[in-house]
């Protein structure tokens, strides 16, 4: 019996899509968006061209698409201007939009489950204690690179780059961004390390029938 996977990723491919035409009719910046959106750019078709031959788990999918979600609103108002952090500042009582946050914290939850997948599924690391640490340091140096590429950004862009390293006005950006994405990979393997083995020990028939 053929699994009905394909079908819901199809179907999740095409709400993707649709949010990246949507977002890209009229972002509050052209250039944000586009920076902001490239990864889900490249993501999609590579998600695609390898689902046969290494198909992801079920968690690492729906976290993926999360996160492409999380990128595409970012992209479209700019991370500071994202209604949603407007009322989590007024929920919260915050002194700035906190949705860039939201999406740092992602950009550690989400690669931290992929460091994880890649890394038991290919035998890299046997103990379960250098498994999280290696997963840990994957997350950081993407979070670092993805800095790196800000500041790229900001020397290329001059004042253009404002609305895409959202840092509005804060000094620490950079280092409270990283935080973030540590906090996002740590809270990946406290609350979803259970879950991920279980689909990771249904998946491993299927990769290698693949």
């Amino acid at each position: 019996m053929s699994s009905p996977r394909p079908q819901w990723l199809v179907l999740a491919s095409v709400v993707v899509l649709f949010l990246l035409a949507v977002s890209g009719v009229r972002p509050y910046d052209r250039a944000t968006w586009l920076m902001e959106v490239l990864p889900v750019m490249i993501a999609l078709p590579v998600l695609w061209l390898s689902h046969k031959r290494f198909p992801l788990t079920t968690l690492l999918y729906t976290c993926i698409f999360v996160h492409a979600v999380v990128l595409i609103l970012g992209g479209a108002y700019s991370y500071a201007r994202v209604p949603l952090g407007f009322q989590l500042q007024e929920l919260l009582g915050l002194s700035r939009n906190p949705y860039d946050k939201i999406g740092h914290f992602a950009q550690g939850f989400v690669p931290a489950l992929v460091a994880r997948e890649i890394l038991l599924r290919g035998s890299h690391v046997a103990g379960r204690r250098m498994l999280a640490f290696l997963v840990v340091c994957v997350v950081l140096a993407i979070s670092a690179t993805y800095e790196l590429i800000e500041w790229g950004a900001a020397l290329a862009l001059g004042q253009g780059a404002d609305e895409f390293l959202g840092t509005q006005g804060d000094p620490w950006d950079t280092q409270s961004d990283m935080f973030f994405a540590l906090i996002g990979a740590v809270t990946a393997l406290c609350l979803l390390s259970r879950l991920h083995d279980r689909q990771l020990q249904r998946l491993r028939p299927v990769a290698a029938c693949a």
